[in-house]
């Protein structure tokens, strides 16, 4: 028996690390054949080889209008068509104050966690989707962009205008057969997330244990999301399990976005 996504194409952004091999690996096992993108080509080639034939990889800058064509030309070209875009590259820019920022940190941030949604989005509706009349495009915002965060107005104003850019979207391409929807994390257990939490439990005098009790101690089911959860979530919207879902912002946020 076929898997949910069997038959579908998905480019997945930021497939180098964290929660983007999972959902490759997911997706794959689903019946689905991933390109994974990613700055980083050597750590992206690694996971996609890991992976199985079903997976690609390639080197992408998703702030590249350039490397954006290349990729959705990539995915045309060894299966001629893409069903689910997961825009799911970003980066956390540099933590400052607003009287301490920096338009070079500021338009960084936006580039690649806002702009760069916009750019793939166009660029698969062009060459695949509106022909096709179908389609999933999944952003990826973060509880940061609901609460606000000191010291990352560069993040918090990108993730929040991810949510916006998402229901305009879907309003858009809902009469093409299309959707478009966003998922919303607190914080996952990823090695970056443990990386700062050891920082912040060294600077706290505290062990990691200690930190990461206190930090998920405001949250009610005391427990944080794990990458699997993050894809299974995206599996959800990128199925035909949710096809009368679009423009939703879809919180999963066991972990509410820790500040310190």
């Amino acid at each position: 028996m076929g898997g949910r996504l069997e038959g579908k194409v998905a480019i997945i952004t930021g497939a180098s690390t964290g929660c983007g091999p999972v959902m490759a690996e997911l997706f794959v096992q689903q019946g689905a054949k991933v390109l994974m993108a990613a700055r980083r080509e050597e750590l992206v080639a690694e996971a996609a080889a890991r992976i199985g034939e079903n997976a690609i990889a390639m080197r992408a800058d998703v702030t590249s209008e350039e490397d954006i064509k290349e990729m959705v030309d990539r995915a045309m070209k060894a299966w001629g068509q893409v069903d689910i875009l997961l825009n799911n590259a970003a980066v956390p820019g540099t933590d400052k104050y607003v009287w301490e920022q920096t338009l070079e940190n500021w338009n960084a941030t936006i580039a690649v966690d806002v702009t760069a949604a916009m750019l793939c989005s166009r660029e698969v509706l062009n060459r695949s989707m509106l022909e096709r009349k179908t389609g999933s495009i999944i952003n990826f915002s973060s509880t940061a962009g609901w609460i606000g965060i000191p010291r990352k107005t560069h993040y918090v104003t990108a993730k929040a205008g991810l949510r916006a850019l998402t229901k305009t979207i879907a309003l858009e391409v809902g009469p093409h057969g299309i959707r478009c929807n966003c998922l919303v994390p607190g914080s996952i257990d990823t090695a970056l997330w443990q990386n700062y939490g050891k920082r912040m439990a060294g600077e706290q005098g505290i062990s990691f244990e200690e930190w990461r009790e206190k930090a998920l101690s405001g949250v009610p089911l005391r427990t944080i999301s794990t990458p699997d959860d993050i894809a299974n979530l995206a599996l959800f919207l990128a199925s035909d399990d949710s096809r009368t879902i679009t423009g939703q912002s879809i919180n999963c946020d066991a972990g509410a976005y820790m500040v310190g």
